[in-house]
């Protein structure tokens, strides 16, 4: 309760948009942008699927190069499923 206030004061600060839902129990319900937090819902759907991938979570690859490309490949297999 006193921890998601906090962390949406400290955003707000920053001049960043907090969206975070609220919790449906509270008497006085927060604004927030639906739209926005049904994409970064879908976002972090997507880095989890990544994160599957032991390569991509471990970052065998030392080279940036061939770690994106390895992203693209997983993404790619995601993406197809």
């Amino acid at each position: 309760m006193m921890q998601t206030r906090w962390v949406i004061e400290l955003l707000e600060a920053q001049g960043k948009t907090a969206v975070i839902g609220p919790k449906r129990n509270r008497k006085q319900q927060r604004q927030y942008d639906e739209e926005l937090y049904k994409a970064r819902h879908l976002i972090e759907n997507f880095n989890a699927k990544l994160k599957q991938y032991r390569a991509i979570a471990t970052r065998y690859d030392k080279r940036g190069v061939n770690f994106l490309g390895a992203i693209y490949l997983a993404a790619l297999v995601i993406w197809l499923n």
